[in-house]
C-alpha cells in the first residue's frame, strides 16, 4: 500500500511532471471534435437497421408494446449506431420478451463486430433485460443483434454511460467470526488495496516442480556422488538401487540447498526446481509477485505424498513477507464404484474431472462412502492446514474452484466432479467443507475464496454465500476471439469488466473480486478504460506447452512489465513489513449504499473546493478534470465556477497541478478536507 499512496504523490509533487498518466484511472483519447449521442439513449426495436416490424410473435398475442411494434430476432442484423467522446463503459438494456426456450436462450449482441453473449431467462410479458456492461471505442459505433441462437423480441433498446458504485464498501472482516490476528490483518490489508491498486499473483508448478539437470554423477569407484568441479554430495544410503545393467546407484544425494535425484536414463543427477516463473516474472517486471499460488492436491488419501508445498508457503509467508493461496484439485478414484475407502489408489486411477459414480449429494451424508472418503480428504488437508496456523500463516484457499463450468445451475456445464450435480449440491460440499475445517479441527487462518463466473443469472445460484465466502473472483482464459478492446490479435489483455460487475451483482458489492486464475495479465490501459478494479490476479505455471507466463502468445512482455512495473500494481517488495500484524481495529460494515464523498450545501456563489467538473463529488476524476485544463485548455478550459472550485491549493493561487494534488491527496485520505492551505517558509 505504501507504494501506492507514496508513489503517486512523490510523482505528482512537481508541478513539471505531474500529469494525467499519473492517476489511477485517466481520461481515453478523445474522438474527433463532432455530433455525440446524448445518453441515456434509446430507441425503438423496430427503428433500428435491418429491423422489420412484429406486432405478435406468430400466434402469440404481445401488447404493451411501445410504438408501431417490434422487431424479432429471427434472421439477419438489426443494428444501429451512436458517438461517443472518448473510449469508456456503457450499460446495454433491452425491454423484451423470450418464450422460445424456458431454460433460458443465448442472445448475442456486438459492438463494432466484437461479439458479447448472455443468456436471456424466459419472459411472457414485456421486461427490463439487463445485457451488462459494454466499451465503446473514441467515435461511431455499431451495435448489432445478431440471431446466432436467437429469438428475442426487443421492443426498445436503451445505451446508458455505465456509473460505477464505491467497490471499498466490501467487507474488510474474514467471513470466519474466529479469525487468527493474522489472517484479520491480511484481510484489512487485502481490503486497503481494493478498488485502488491490483496485486500481482504467481500460481507455482505442482508436484514435481521443473526439473532441472546437473553434473553431480555418482562415481562408483570412489563411492562418492560428485559434480564437474569435483564439489561432493551427501548420499542417501537408504536410497540404493541397481539399474537395469547392474550398476549400483543412489536415488538421492543433497547439500544444505537441496534434494538431488537420480535420472536414469541420463545417469545424472537434477532437482525439482518451483521458482522459476517467480525469477521470470522479476526478469520481466524488475520485482517479485505478491501473491504465491499453492496446490494442495497431492495431500490426499490416494497416492498421496508430500510435495513440499506447505513448507514452501511457510517459508513465502514467513521469510519472505508474501501472500499465499492455495487451490485443491482434490481427486478421485476413477471407478470409485468399485473403490474400498482407505485403499491406496495410483495417479494414473485418479482424476479431479467429472464421475458419474461419485454422487456430490452424498458426500455430506453421514454413512456414505462418498463421505468417507470426503472425511478422509479433509483430515488430510487439515493436517497440512494446522502446520500453516501454528506458524502464524494465513492463506487464502480456493477449493472446489471453476465451479459452474461452462454454466448452467444443474451441473452439465461442469468440467470437474465436485460441480457436477448442481449448485445446490456444490453449495452444500463446500459449507461441509468450511464447516469440518473451522469447527472439527479449529482452523481459522483461512480467508475463503470462490470461482464465480457470469454466463447468466444462474451463475448467481453458486455462490455459497456471505457466511463463507471472502472473495469472489473468476479465471480468465480468454482467447483471441472473445475480446472488446479493439485489437484481432496478439493476447487478449482485456479487463473483463462485464464478469466483474456481474460479480459485484451477485454478492451485492459485498465481496471483493479477483482474478484467481488467467493465462493473460489485463492491460494497465484496459484496467484505465473498464475500471475494473480487480483485487489481484495469479497467471498459472508453464508447462512446457501452455507457457502461461512467458509465452508471448500468452502475454506480451512490454505489456506485462507496464503493469507489473506501474504504481498501480502490487509486488512483494510493496509489501508492509507488518501484513501480518492485526491493530484490533475492525472498519464497521457497511450495511447500506456506500458512503460518496459529497460537497456540503454551501450558499450560493461560494467555491466548492475540489469538485472541478461539477458532478458534485470530490474524485479522482476531479483532478484529471484540473489535469486536462491545463494540458488542453482550448479543450478542457474550466468555466469561472468550475476554476473557483478546482483552485483548492492555497486559493488564489490560480489553477495549477498543486490542485490536482490535493485533489488526490483528499481522495486517498491523506487529507481530510479542501482546500489545502500550506504556507510556503522561503529560506
Amino acid at each position: 500500500m505504501k507504494k501506492l499512496i507514496a508513489k503517486r504523490l512523490a510523482a505528482a509533487a512537481s508541478a513539471a511532471v505531474l500529469s494525467a498518466a499519473s492517476l489511477p484511472f485517466t481520461a481515453a483519447v478523445n474522438a474527433a471534435d463532432g455530433e455525440y449521442t446524448q445518453f441515456p439513449y434509446t430507441i425503438q426495436g423496430e427503428d433500428m437497421e435491418g429491423a422489420t416490424i412484429w406486432t405478435k410473435i406468430y400466434e402469440n398475442e404481445t401488447p404493451g408494446y411501445n410504438g408501431e411494434g417490434f422487431t424479432y430476432i429471427t434472421g439477419g442484423e438489426n443494428s444501429f449506431k451512436v458517438t461517443v467522446p472518448e473510449d469508456g463503459m456503457y450499460t446495454l438494456s433491452v425491454r423484451g420478451i423470450q418464450i422460445l426456450d424456458k431454460e433460458g436462450r443465448t442472445e448475442t449482441f456486438a459492438v463494432n463486430g466484437v461479439e458479447y453473449t448472455q443468456i436471456v431467462p424466459y419472459y411472457r410479458e414485456w421486461t427490463d433485460i439487463d445485457l451488462g456492461v459494454a466499451r465503446l471505442k473514441a467515435g461511431e459505433n455499431t451495435i448489432s443483434f445478431l440471431n446466432k441462437y436467437g429469438y428475442l423480441a426487443i421492443d426498445e433498446v436503451t445505451i446508458a454511460e455505465a456509473e460505477f458504485p464505491d467497490v471499498t464498501v466490501a467487507d474488510a472482516v474474514p467471513c470466519d467470526p474466529k479469525a487468527t490476528p493474522e489472517t484479520k490483518a491480511l484481510m484489512k490489508y487485502l481490503h486497503s488495496v481494493y478498488g485502488k491498486g491490483i496485486l500481482s499473483g504467481q500460481q507455482e508448478i505442482y508436484g514435481g516442480g521443473h526439473a532441472v539437470s546437473t553434473d553431480i554423477r555418482y562415481d562408483a569407484t570412489q563411492d562418492k556422488c560428485i559434480d564437474g568441479k569435483g564439489n561432493e554430495y551427501v548420499i542417501d544410503r537408504e536410497s540404493e538401487a541397481v539399474d537395469k545393467d547392474g550398476n549400483k546407484f543412489y536415488w538421492h544425494c543433497s547439500d544444505d540447498k537441496r534434494i538431488y535425484t537420480y535420472d536414469e536414463q541420463n545417469r545424472n543427477y537434477k532437482y525439482d526446481y518451483y521458482d522459476q516463473e517467480f525469477d521470470d516474472y522479476q526478469e520481466i517486471t524488475g520485482e517479485y509477485p505478491a501473491i504465491r499460488g499453492f496446490d494442495f492436491m497431492n495431500y490426499n488419501p490416494l497416492y498421496g505424498w508430500d510435495d513440499g508445498s506447505t513448507e514452501r508457503a511457510i517459508e513465502w509467508v514467513k521469510e519472505r513477507n508474501g501472500i499465499a493461496t492455495a487451490c485443491w484439485h482434490i481427486n478421485l478414484p476413477t471407478d470409485f464404484a468399485n473403490y474400498t475407502p482407505g485403499e491406496a489408489v495410483g495417479w494414473q486411477s485418479c482424476s479431479y474431472k467429472n464421475n458419474a459414480s461419485f454422487d456430490v449429494a452424498k458426500a455430506v451424508v453421514k454413512g456414505t462412502k462418498e463421505n468417507e472418503y470426503l472425511d478422509m480428504a479433509i483430515e488430510d488437508l487439515a493436517e497440512q492446514f494446522l502446520k500453516l496456523q501454528e506458524a502464524g500463516v494465513p492463506i487464502m484457499f480456493r477449493p472446489f474452484h471453476e465451479a459452474e463450468g461452462n454454466g448452467g445451475a444443474d451441473g452439465k456445464g461442469a468440467w470437474f466432479w465436485w460441480s457436477q450435480n448442481g449448485a445446490e449440491a456444490y453449495k452444500n460440499l463446500y459449507k461441509y467443507l468450511y464447516n469440518a475445517l473451522t469447527e472439527t479441527y479449529g482452523l481459522h487462518n483461512i480467508i475463503w475464496l470462490e470461482n464465480l463466473y457470469a454466463w447468466s443469472d444462474e451463475s448467481a445460484e453458486w455462490y455459497v454465500g456471505d457466511d463463507y465466502i471472502d472473495i469472489v473472483g473468476f479465471d480468465k482464459y480468454d482467447t483471441v476471439y472473445n475480446r472488446h478492446d479493439g485489437k484481432t490479435s496478439g493476447p487478449n489483455e482485456d479487463c473483463n469488466s462485464s464478469v466483474y460487475w456481474s460479480l459485484h451483482k451477485y454478492t451485492n458489492g459485498k465481496k471483493m473480486n479477483a482474478i484467481m486464475e488467467n493465462s493473460t495479465v489485463p492491460s494497465l490501459s484496459n484496467i484505465t478504460t473498464e475500471q475494473a478494479t480487480w483485487l489481484y490476479f495469479c497467471t498459472w505455471y508453464d508447462n512446457g506447452q501452455d507457457n502461461f507466463l512467458t509465452g508471448t502468445d500468452y502475454n506480451d512482455p512490454a505489456t506485462l512489465k507496464e503493469l507489473g512495473s506501474s504504481d498501480y500494481c502490487v509486488n512483494l517488495e510493496d509489501l508492509p513489513e507488518d501484513l501480518y500484524v492485526f491493530d484490533g481495529k475492525v472498519d464497521p460494515p457497511v450495511t447500506t449504499a456506500p458512503p460518496i464523498v459529497t460537497t456540503k450545501p454551501v450558499a450560493p456563489g461560494t467555491p466548492v473546493y475540489g469538485d472541478s467538473n461539477g458532478d458534485g463529488t470530490i474524485d479522482i476524476a476531479d483532478a484529471t478534470r484540473i489535469l486536462q485544463s491545463i494540458g488542453n485548455s482550448d479543450k478542457y478550459g474550466l468555466d469561472p465556477e468550475q476554476a473557483a472550485n478546482a483552485d483548492c491549493y492555497n486559493p488564489g493561487s490560480g489553477v495549477t497541478a498543486m490542485d490536482a494534488l490535493a485533489v488526490q491527496k483528499f481522495d486517498a485520505k491523506v487529507i481530510k478536507s479542501l482546500p489545502e492551505l500550506v504556507v510556503e517558509v522561503e529560506p
